[in-house]
């Protein structure tokens, strides 16, 4: 089993592509992958149905669970959109590595549309409800990231491509979140256009 201090943390909000990216990253990384939402789903079934049936609290429970199981299983890891407003959670991705996904609105659109996400439920415009709970989870992320990548434009794969090779160049994982940890020679910023270099961390 993968230790849980070789874990790399993909994090970001819904529809970045966390659980495509992180599924090949895997695979060409050789090591194992674990989604927190589809450990949900596989202990509590649909995840619109639990907070339909018994609220968001239970569901956070739930996934807090999933979580502690995927950086104990180590690997790549893709953490739910909501999962670092855990404490106890943003505690344990301090010693880790953890790779922010970013997306444009324009870009989700396409990805949310008729989605069954519980959060984008409601009388308000789903990307209108996505751009503001992405705001206010934005400085979270970014406090907890040692790299970011945008994956609005381009294939996926370049992303893929650019975060296997920032895994890669990293020996051991940094310990300094709050300094902005160790910026990888392809580090992206959410202002790319692109998956290009990027030499400093935002």
């Amino acid at each position: 089993m993968t230790s849980h201090s070789d874990a790399v943390v993909l994090i970001g909000p819904m529809g970045a592509g966390k659980t495509s990216i992180g599924k090949k990253a895997a695979r060409a990384l050789g090591l194992p992958f674990f989604d927190t939402d589809a450990a949900v789903v596989r202990d509590h079934g649909p995840i619109d149905q639990l907070f339909v049936e018994h609220g968001e609290a239970r569901f956070r429970a739930a996934e807090r669970d999933a979580v502690r199981e995927g950086l104990a299983t180590g690997g790549i890891v893709s953490l739910g959109g909501g999962a670092i407003m855990d404490a106890d959670t943003r505690a344990e991705l301090a010693g880790l590595r953890v790779v922010l996904l970013t997306v444009s609105p324009r870009v989700v659109a396409g990805r949310v549309r008729d989605s069954n996400r519980p959060l984008l439920q409601g009388g308000d415009d789903a990307i209108e409800r996505w751009t503001a709970i992405f705001e206010e989870r934005r400085p979270v992320y970014e406090e907890l990231a040692d790299v970011t990548f945008d994956t609005s434009t381009g294939p996926l794969q370049d992303v893929v491509d650019a975060l296997v090779a920032w895994v890669r160049g990293q020996s051991t994982p940094p310990h300094d979140h709050a300094a902005g940890g160790s910026a990888g020679p392809s580090e992206i910023s959410p202002r790319d256009s692109s998956p290009r270099e990027k030499e400093q961390t935002p």
